[in-house]
């Protein structure tokens, strides 16, 4: 952070005195107003339910600006990296800071790709869940249980430690959301392989049975690795930021991980492309493309309950880069697929161009998200979508452990302690039980 000449000050209208706070300068994005000395000088609070104008770190990650609708990872724009990269090498952009030559490139590869089976004593443990539970609910308790069976790169202290760690939970997740799905479907797990890529290893372990091998489709393969890729990080969101204050404790980074991968279950989270996927499900039910002009009805209403799912984002008032990029991903895998009249993609760039063209949702800066065509894709690929927040986590692992080495290796970093409001009962003292 680079501090800046001007300063900010405080002043109170109760003649208490005024505060000269500093301020810091980014590389790129709004300055920051430095208040951790505040309630020193003043005695006073911020109040900032949801943190709206609060960073919470300093980082060199991932940067969003979200009025031009621009997404940089480590300053690499996003339009770029979906297109010209793969999944490992942004991996490798996200926890080293720099995108691999060759032989970077050849030395990760090979890291990850022979750190992709998992301990075999983790079949036994899958069997305690029934076979209907939801696979967001096996995927953290496997996360969780990592710690159990890899003990020696369990210090989130150690740098080693953290790096064995990143290595084997990126290799490790596209593992284990596979074998969640087939022990819901009851079919035998696919061990994966070390000759294939790392998507179309995640692929052939979703698809595959013992029966008949799965086909590598280079144009599947390649949709699924950039649903891995826009989905990667994305800044201080809920779950990133439940990494980053369960890792300050000092909590091994599996354990870290595992609340990420809770938080994501939220239906404000991770849950919108299956949301988004429900809703226009729902509209072609009420009559599909015909409909639409009701259904917006409906969503404009006064008191409505109803939402147009996939639309507006916390952060951007624009329309969202990687939605761009997931609708031409959208109109590749239903071509390769002959799934270009599916009805429910018809229903999606209906609706889109109609809510794009609406006072109201123009108005309140409502454009299209990732989510709003990341379902349509998974679905196309046969992911059900009570696995599309799995896909998800598998994803955002590599940002959640790249912001997680970021915070440990911060010599300003300590044990995140938000405060409070406190608007409850004052001092008051029990009364005997006899006399209440």
């Amino acid at each position: 952070m680079t501090p800046s000449e001007v300063k900010a000050t405080l002043s109170f209208s109760d003649d208490s005195p005024s505060v000269e706070l500093p301020i810091y300068k980014g590389s790129i994005g709004p300055d920051v107003i430095d208040i951790r000395k505040l309630y020193g000088q003043t005695g006073k609070f911020t109040y900032d339910p949801g943190f709206l104008s609060t960073a919470s770190c300093n980082s060199t990650i991932t940067y969003i600006d979200g009025d031009k609708g621009e997404l940089l990872y480590r300053g690499y724009p996003i339009e770029q990296l979906a297109v010209q990269c793969d999944f490992l090498e942004v991996c490798h952009l996200l926890l080293y800071g720099d995108l691999p030559d060759g032989a970077q490139r050849e030395t990760f590869v090979q890291t990850i790709t022979h750190h992709t089976m998992v301990h075999e004593q983790m079949q036994f443990f899958m069997r305690g869940f029934r076979r209907d539970a939801h696979p967001m609910a096996v995927i953290t308790g496997l996360v969780g249980a990592l710690a159990a069976f890899y003990h020696d790169s369990t210090d989130v202290h150690d740098a080693r430690h953290r790096e064995i760690a990143a290595h084997r939970l990126i290799a490790k997740m596209p593992t284990l959301v596979a074998m969640a799905y087939k022990y819901g479907l009851g079919q035998p797990y696919i061990y994966p392989r070390n000759d294939l890529t790392y998507s179309a290893n995640f692929m052939r372990m979703m698809f595959a049975t013992p029966c008949e091998d799965y086909r590598i489709n280079d144009v599947l393969v390649r949709a699924i690795d950039r649903i891995f890729i826009l989905h990667a990080d994305h800044e201080q969101n809920a779950s990133t930021s439940t990494v980053r204050l369960c890792g300050s404790s000092g909590t091994n980074p599996f354990a870290a991980i595992a609340a990420g991968v809770a938080c994501l279950w939220g239906p404000a989270h991770g849950g919108a492309n299956e949301a988004a996927l429900n809703m226009l499900g729902d509209i072609q039910k009420m009559g599909g493309v015909e409909k639409i002009g009701e259904f917006i009805k409906q969503v404009k209403a006064k008191d409505s309950k109803i939402k147009l799912m996939g639309f507006g984002h916390r952060v951007y008032k624009n329309y969202d880069p990687r939605a761009k990029l997931m609708r031409e991903t959208c109109h590749e895998v239903l071509s390769e697929l002959g799934l270009h009249d599916d009805p429910l993609f018809k229903l999606a760039m209906a609706l889109e161009k109609i809510a794009l063209e609406d006072d109201y949702f123009v108005a309140r800066k409502l454009y299209p998200n990732v989510d709003y065509y990341s379902g349509i894709v998974q679905r196309a690929l046969g992911i059900p979508p009570s696995l599309f927040t799995a896909i998800f986590a598998l994803a955002r692992t590599v940002g959640w452990i790249a912001q997680l080495d970021e915070m440990i290796a911060d010599p300003e970093y300590k044990i995140g302690r938000p405060r409070q409001l406190y608007a409850g009962a004052p001092r008051r003292d029990v009364v005997p039980i006899g006399k209440r």
